[in-house]
């Protein structure tokens, strides 16, 4: 990785595939002074071939993308290819550990400006010569790759999960500083345009993602999609109503009753019950 000379912009690539996300890193970029936009990609694959072809000297990098993931990306570049990395992210599932040991910044969705802009004025202090000669990001993403892909730089798709890979802790804004929630503190998680409401007891809190996307990072021995909207943690459930057009009323601990829709009734019963999802369907289905 060669660094910028002082004479030049900053040349910067943007990869993210959520719309809203992308367009305000753009927002944001182009509001400083001596960076040049030089692409912007919707995934992980598009990502990768414009770092080869365009060798920015600084990637703003969502860590998940549905074709290639953000370590993927890296992974195919490859370490002594990869321009210095600033991670974008709404959870902490590698940890925050491994972000701030290995990766030259990390920003956590919903991000204010200011600290997007001290992620840059970090990333321009590591973009000298004597800097990176200090700290090499050639090594620096090696070990990233390592810790997180296990040592195989050289595959081509998202990593297979182990169940100790699922997320396990969730990050949210509250009151203005950062909470990191256990997700198996997580009642419910409901989602609520581009936005999932995170609900623990009687708190609630926004993240920027999908129900699909969530879906994905969830251990699905712990959490069931019951309906298009809801994902449930299969702990907090004491009860199922029937209801209309074959769908049923999921009832759980708190008193909250969410709607359980006939497309997701036999998955959601054969992870609860067992055996005996059968039995309770047909019995759900006669009352």
């Amino acid at each position: 990785m060669t660094s910028p000379r002082v004479d030049r912009p900053v040349t910067v690539l943007v990869a993210d595939d959520e719309p809203l996300a992308r367009r305000r890193i753009l927002r944001l970029l182009r509001a400083e002074p001596g960076v040049d936009v030089v692409a912007e990609c919707k995934g992980g694959r598009s990502a990768v071939e414009q770092i080869l072809a365009r060798n920015p000297d600084l990637v703003f990098l969502d860590i998940q993308m549905p074709d290639l993931d953000g370590f993927g990306v890296i992974a195919e570049v490859g370490p002594e290819r990869m321009p210095s990395v600033v991670f974008v992210t709404a959870f902490d599932q590698y940890a925050l550990r491994a972000f701030e040991v290995h990766a030259l910044d990390y920003l956590l969705k919903p991000f204010e400006a200011e600290r997007f802009h001290s992620a840059l004025v970090r990333a321009r202090a590591n973009l000298s010569p004597q800097r990176e000669a200090a700290y090499p990001g050639e090594d620096r993403l090696r070990r990233l790759l390592s810790e997180v892909l296990g040592g195989r730089e050289g595959v081509s798709e998202s990593p297979t999960r182990s169940s100790s890979q699922f997320f396990e802790r969730v990050a949210v804004k509250t009151d203005g500083a950062t909470r990191i929630l256990q997700i198996a503190d997580v009642d419910w998680f409901e989602t609520d345009g581009n936005y999932v409401r995170v609900h623990v007891g009687k708190s609630t809190y926004l993240i920027r993602s999908t129900a699909n996307r969530l879906q994905e990072e969830l251990d699905p021995r712990r959490f069931a999609r019951i309906h298009r909207r809801f994902l449930v943690n299969i702990d907090r459930v004491v009860g199922l109503e029937p209801w209309f057009g074959g769908d049923a009323i999921v009832l759980l601990r708190d008193g909250s009753k969410l709607r359980l829709s006939r497309n997701y009734r036999e998955g959601f019963l054969a992870l609860m019950l067992g055996d005996h999802s059968e039995a309770v369907e047909r019995t759900v289905s006669e009352e």
